[in-house]
């Protein structure tokens, strides 16, 4: 498995390790699942923001 280093605020850092302790996972896991839900929810926008842009640009011609 691939490792990557994000950086961010000690904040934010500790909100996640706090979610992560709630929920009896791993940071990892928790940022895994986070970016996962992302990529989903982009994934199914995509189509629409396409359409989206096909009839702003029909509007402005």
């Amino acid at each position: 498995m691939a490792r990557i280093l994000i950086s961010m605020k000690d904040t934010f850092l500790k909100s996640i390790d706090e979610m992560a302790q709630r929920e009896q996972r791993t940071r990892s896991e928790l940022v895994r699942e986070a970016l996962r839900a992302y990529l989903k929810k982009s994934r199914a926008a995509a189509p629409k923001d396409e359409k989206n842009a096909t009839l702003l640009e029909n509007l402005l011609d």
